[in-house]
C-alpha cells in the first residue's frame, strides 16, 4: 500500500557554505548601512534574501511512498534447561502471541530465531547477533527473548552490542521454586595411581539447610556414601585406581523441592599417572640375556630400575680376597623385608636358591603378590632342578609347575589361540607375507596350573604364561632364549614390544587387560568395545542419563577377541553406564558437567543489564501453557518502550520511494523581476 507525501526540498546551485558566507557578508554590509541611517538598506536586504533563495533553489517534491514494515525479532530458548515442565509451553505461548500481533499488523514483520544446545551453555547473544545479520537495523522494532534466563554469553559491556532497539525478556519458569544442586568447586585433572584424589564440592539447596547424602562411584563400580553439610565447601577424596581416565561420579540425594535431578549429579575425569614405575630385577647368575633385560627396562622412561646380579654366590669356591672384589653384599633384608612394597614389579631372572635368601623372604614376596604386587620369572635350567625357586613359598603364586625336563633343540615360538586374543600378544604374530620369528634352542617343560598360555612351542609346551594371583599378577617365561630375538638372530622377533607389554600388564595397565569394556560417544553415535578371551561376550546393557535402559548384542570386529556395538545417541548430555557380564564402564555424552545444568533456577539477573541498556522490560511468564502475557504497544523511537504490564515495539517509519514529482517554488522570470525591482528601488532611495 502506497501513500503520497509532499516535502520541501532544496537543491543549492553552489555549496551551502558559500551561500551562507556570501549572505552573511552582504547582510552585514546592509546592517552597517541601517546603523548609519542610509536610505535603501531595507530594499538591498530584500534583494539579498531573494538572491539567497534563488541560490538555494527550493522546490516542492511530491513522493509516492511505500511504507516498510518494522521487524521484531523473537528469540526462543530451546536449550536443555527449557525441558523442565512448563517452560517450553510458556515460551510457545509468548511466540504465538507475537505471531498473532504480526499477522494483524501490516506494519510489523516477525523474524524468529532459536537458541540451541551448546557445549558452552546457552548462547543467546550469539543467536541474536546471527539473526540480526539478516535484519536492517533501521527497521528493527525490538527483540523479544523468551528464556529461563540461564544465558552464558552476555558480555560485560552490553553497550558494545549496539542493538539500537529495546530488548524485552519474557522469563519462563517459576523463579520462586527451590532446587537442590551439586557444585564441583575444585577438582584435579591428574592424580597418582593408588593415591586418593581430593575434590572440593558444595551442595546448594534453596529449600532447606542441614546435611545431604553423597554417593560416589569410580568407573561405575560399587557406590560409597558420605554425609556433608549443605551450603558448605567440603573436601572429599576418591581413589585413582588405574592409569588413564578415572571417571568419578558424584550424586546427592533429592531435596524437598526439585526442578530436575540432572544437576544433582556431577562427574569428574581424573587422569591417573604413575610417579615412577619401580622395578626390581634380580639376575641369579651372569648370562647372555641379563643385559637384554636390563636394557629393555632402562629404555622405558617411566621405569625406575633397581638391578642386582649375583656374581659370587655362597656355594662358589673362590680364593680371591673379598677386599679385592668390586662387589656389594646383596641387600636381601632391605629389599625383601623393608622396602618390598615400594616396587611395582619384581623380576627373578634365572634365579636359583643358593641360601642367599631365607625361605621367609620368598613368603614375603608371595604375600606381596597376593596383596596386589607383580612377579615375573624368566626361567633357565635351574627352574626345573632341585634348586628351583618353585620349591619355595613362591609356588603359591607361580602359574606353572616345572616337570624337571629341560628340552633342547631349535624351535620357533608360536602364539596360542588365547594369545591371539590377549592384548599382550595380539597382532604380534608374523603374517604369511612376513618372515617367521627367529628360533630358540631351549625350554623348561612345565605344567600350567592357571592363567593363560600366550606362547608355546610347536609341540604344545608352554613358553609364556600369565595369571592373576589374589589381587596381584604373576607371569613366567619358560625359556632363557628370548634374548636371541633382541640380538636379531635369524631376523629376531618382537622382543621389546612383547616383554614391554608383559611388564605393563603385570603392573595393571588397563589397556592390556584381557577382559575390558570401554566406550566413547562422538558424531551422534555411542560406540562400545569389548576385549575378551571368550568366544563371545555377554550382551551389552546400557543405562542412559534419563534412566532408560537398552540392551545390545556385541558383534566381532574382525580382530580375535575384539567385539563391538554401536547405537545412535538420542539423549541429552550426561553419563552412560555400560555393563557386559561382570565388567562395567561409564562414558560421557558431551561435557561431563555442562554449564546448562549448573543452575536450573530461572533468573532475570543475567539479561537485566542488556534489558536496561536498551530500554526494554522484563516480565515473568511462569511455567504454564497459558501464562499472563504482557500487552504489546507500538511506540515512537526515543519514548518509553516498557511498562508494568506491556512492552513496546518502536516505530521506525521507514519507506521506499516509488515515484516523485518536483515543482520549483521560485519561477525564474518572476524572481528576476523582483530582484531587479528591489535593487532599482534601493538605488532610487539612495539617490534621494
Amino acid at each position: 500500500m502506497s501513500a503520497a507525501a509532499t516535502t520541501l526540498d532544496f537543491a543549492p546551485l553552489i555549496p551551502v557554505w558559500a551561500i551562507t558566507a556570501l549572505t552573511l557578508l552582504a547582510l552585514g554590509m546592509t546592517a552597517a548601512g541601517a546603523v548609519r541611517r542610509l536610505n535603501g538598506w531595507l530594499w538591498r536586504s530584500l534583494s539579498i534574501v531573494l538572491i539567497t533563495a534563488v541560490l538555494m533553489n527550493p522546490s516542492l517534491v511530491e513522493e509516492d511512498r511505500e511504507p516498510l514494515p518494522d521487524i521484531v525479532l523473537a528469540v526462543i530458548d530451546r536449550s536443555d534447561s527449557m525441558e523442565i515442565p512448563g517452560r517450553a509451553d510458556a515460551a510457545n505461548a509468548a511466540l504465538a502471541d507475537l505471531r498473532a500481533r504480526a499477522a494483524a499488523d501490516p506494519e510489523l514483520e516477525l523474524v524468529e530465531a532459536e537458541i540451541g544446545n551448546s557445549a558452552d551453555g546457552t548462547r543467546a547473544i550469539d543467536a541474536i547477533q546471527a539473526a540480526l545479520a539478516g535484519i536492517p537495523r533501521d527497521r528493527l522494532a525490538g527483540i523479544v527473548v523468551a528464556s529461563d534466563g540461564r544465558v552464558h554469553d552476555v558480555p560485560v559491556d552490553v553497550a558494545s552490542l549496539d542493538i539500537g532497539a529495546p530488548v524485552h525478556h519474557l522469563l519462563t519458569g517459576n523463579p520462586d521454586q527451590g532446587d537442590r544442586r551439586l557444585v564441583i568447586v575444585e577438582a584435579p585433572r591428574y592424580g597418582l595411581v593408588d593415591e586418593p584424589a581430593e575434590f572440593v564440592i558444595r551442595v546448594e539447596d534453596d529449600a532447606m539447610t542441614g546435611t545431604a547424602t553423597l554417593t560416589f562411584r569410580v568407573d561405575g563400580g560399587q557406590p560409597q556414601t558420605a554425609r556433608i553439610t549443605i551450603g558448605t565447601d567440603t573436601t572429599v577424596t576418591a581413589p585413582v585406581e588405574h592409569r588413564g581416565p578415572n571417571v568419578i561420579e558424584i550424586e546427592v540425594d533429592p531435596g524437598p523441592e526439585e526442578l530436575s535431578l540432572i544437576n544433582n549429579r556431577a562427574a569428574v575425569s581424573v587422569t591417573g599417572v604413575r610417579d615412577r614405575l619401580r622395578v626390581l630385577l634380580v639376575t641369579g647368575e651372569p648370562h647372555n640375556g641379563a643385559r637384554t633385560w636390563r636394557d629393555l627396562l632402562k629404555s622405558d622412561p617411566s621405569v625406575d630400575l633397581v638391578h642386582f646380579t649375583i656374581l659370587r654366590p655362597l656355594d662358589r669356591a673362590d680364593t680371591t680376597p673379598v677386599d679385592e672384589l668390586s662387589l656389594i653384599p646383596f641387600p636381601t633384608r632391605e629389599l625383601f623385608e623393608e622396602r618390598l612394597e615400594e616396587f611395582d614389579l619384581v623380576i627373578f631372572d634365572r634365579y636359583r636358591r643358593r641360601g642367599i635368601m631365607p625361605p621367609l623372604y620368598f613368603d614375603y614376596i608371595a604375600r606381596y603378590v597376593d596383596n596386589g604386587g607383580a612377579l615375573l620369572i624368566t626361567a633357565g635350567p635351574p627352574f626345573g632342578q632341585a634348586v628351583s625357586i618353585y620349591r619355595s613359598p613362591l609356588a603359591a603364586v607361580i602359574p606353572a609347575r616345572p616337570t624337571g625336563i629341560v628340552a633342547s633343540g631349535a624351535f620357533r615360538p608360536e602364539v596360542t589361540d588365547a594369545g591371539q586374543r590377549h592384548p599382550v600378544t595380539a597382532n604380534l604374530a608374523p603374517t604369511e607375507s612376513e618372515a617367521p620369528w627367529g628360533e630358540w634352542f631351549r625350554r623348561i617343560d612345565a605344567t600350567v596350573l592357571g592363567g593363560e598360555t600366550l606362547l608355546e612351542s610347536p609341540d604344545g609346551g608352554p613358553l609364556l604364561v600369565l595369571a592373576r594371583a589374589g589381587e596381584g599378577r604373576a607371569a613366567v617365561v619358560l625359556s632363557d632364549q628370548s634374548w636371541l630375538w633382541a640380538r636379531g638372530y635369524q631376523g629376531g622377533g618382537p622382543h621389546g614390544e612383547m616383554f614391554r607389554r608383559v611388564a605393563h600388564w603385570l603392573m595393571g595397565e588397563p589397556e592390556l587387560d584381557e577382559e575390558r569394556l570401554s566406550a566413547a560417544a562422538f558424531n551422534g553415535e555411542l560406540i562400545a568395545e569389548r576385549t575378551t578371551l571368550a568366544d563371545a561376550p555377554p550382551e551389552l546393557e546400557l543405562e542412559w542419563p534419563s534412566g532408560r535402559t537398552e540392551t545390545l548384542d556385541m558383534t566381532p570386529t574382525g580382530e580375535p577377541g575384539r567385539f563391538g556395538a554401536a547405537t545412535d545417541v538420542t539423549e541429552q548430555a550426561g553419563l552412560v553406564r555400560l555393563r557386559s557380564g561382570d565388567l562395567t564402564a561409564v562414558t560421557a555424552l558431551g561435557p561431563l558437567n555442562p554449564l546448562e545444568y549448573a543452575n536450573l533456577q530461572p533468573t532475570s539477573d543475567v539479561l537485566d543489564p542488556l534489558v536496561r541498556e536498551t530500554g526494554g522490560g522484563s516480565y515473568v511468564l511462569g511455567a504454564t501453557a497459558q501464562p499472563e502475557l504482557p500487552g504489546i504497544r507500538r511506540t515512537r523511537a526515543g519514548t518509553d518502550a516498557s511498562g508494568r504490564n506491556w512492552y513496546g515495539l518502536q516505530r521506525n517509519e521507514r519507506y521506499i520511494v516509488r515515484g516523485a514529482d518536483r515543482m520549483p517554488l521560485l519561477p525564474a522570470l518572476l524572481v528576476l523581476l523582483l530582484i531587479v525591482a528591489a535593487l532599482g528601488w534601493g538605488w532610487r532611495r539612495e539617490g534621494q
